[in-house]
């Protein structure tokens, strides 16, 4: 994609778009889109060819007249929520955006608790002399 972000028939021509695509458009759905092959960039960014071929079927899909909505409904309809860059929560996804807090809180939970564990001497009484008298007698008859 051009880094020029124009709407003229010249630069969607360049990028291998139909005439009369909006570009700003293009881009701005685009950047939603994970590209499926890098994970880490939107179709926006990657040249990647089937971020191209992405790029290409949204702005078919904008001179079909689509909003951006069914567009990006299209797209998770043929290759699942993954294909969002930045999914909704949903019930099917909660535990990927739950599950490191929780994950966090039970290692804080578990670590003060070995720590208060370790803490803890246990009161060990006073041995009066009578009972010291009768360890040490013990002591002396096993040497």
């Amino acid at each position: 994609m051009a880094t020029d972000v124009t709407s003229s028939d010249t630069a969607a021509a360049a990028n291998g778009l139909p005439p009369g695509t909006d570009l700003v458009r293009l881009k701005d759905i685009a950047s939603d889109l994970r590209c499926l092959v890098c994970q880490n960039q939107t179709i926006a960014d990657s040249n990647a060819g089937l971020a191209v071929d992405l790029r290409n079927q949204v702005a078919k899909l904008m001179s079909q007249g689509k909003t951006d909505t069914e567009i990006k409904q299209y797209m998770v309809d043929r290759y699942g929520e993954f294909v969002l860059y930045d999914p909704p929560f949903s019930v099917s996804n909660a535990l990927l955006w739950v599950g490191p807090f929780i994950l966090v809180v039970a290692g804080v939970w578990i670590t003060r608790r070995m720590i208060a564990a370790r803490a803890q001497v246990p009161d060990v009484p006073e041995l009066s002399e009578a009972q010291r008298a009768a360890v040490e007698a013990r002591y002396r008859q096993g040497q």
